[in-house]
């Protein structure tokens, strides 16, 4: 009994420092002006918050600069959002143009900007669904489908089977794979039948005979 009264005597409770914390982090929903809040606190409470919510705490905020905490909060969301790789890009850019900006306005100016382009990609579906649609109702003969109708429509071709006669007449491929053939026999024979050949086969025939004497 002692040795487990010792196991839970040092285990520590918590804080009340702690205690708060944990209880803000758990309703930061509700989390708005921070102005009266210590430092300490902000920087365990805020990187628990969402891109609304720490977008709502800064706006709610009145008298105090957040950005000495939320600067770099704004960076690892921009980074989260975006990638690395633009992130990177952005700060090699103002390190160049030796320029700061905070990361909450780079985020939001690159959220208008998706968001601009997205715009204009919708914009341009709807305009060519829209002119493809006036095409098809203002076609010339409406009983008969246009031609991109026609070009989309599946064409059923007839295979015809080949023929059980085996024979080949003229040009067929038989024809010619015979004459390939011919033509490389008639070459071997020639090749064979060379002056250099006959005398290659001779020297062979020498060697053949010749008599090799053991060195005493």
């Amino acid at each position: 009994m002692g040795s487990m009264d010792e196991e839970f005597t040092s285990v520590e409770p918590p804080s009340l420092v702690d205690l708060c914390i944990n209880t803000a982090i758990d309703n930061i929903r509700h989390l708005g002006d921070v102005g009266e809040t210590e430092l300490y606190f902000l920087e365990r409470i805020l990187p628990h918050c969402t891109v609304d919510q720490l977008r709502h705490v800064e706006k709610s905020t009145k008298g105090r600069d957040l950005s000495p905490i939320t600067d770099n909060l704004w960076r690892k969301l921009y980074q989260k959002e975006f990638g690395i790789e633009r992130t990177n890009l952005v700060i090699e850019r103002m390190k160049k143009k030796k320029v700061s900006f905070r990361w909450n306005q780079l985020y939001e100016a690159k959220l208008r900007e998706v968001d601009e382009a997205e715009n204009k990609v919708a914009d341009r579906l709807k305009s060519l669904y829209q002119k493809e649609d006036a095409r098809t109702f203002t076609s010339p003969h409406p009983s008969k489908p246009n031609n991109r109708k026609q070009s989309r429509q599946v064409r059923i071709c007839t295979k015809v089977p080949p023929s059980s006669n085996k024979r080949s007449f003229g040009n067929g491929p038989g024809y010619n794979v015979t004459a390939k053939s011919n033509l490389m026999k008639k070459s071997k024979i020639d090749f064979l039948k060379s002056h250099e050949v006959r005398n290659l086969a001779a020297m062979k025939k020498i060697r053949s005979r010749r008599v090799t004497v053991p060195l005493l």
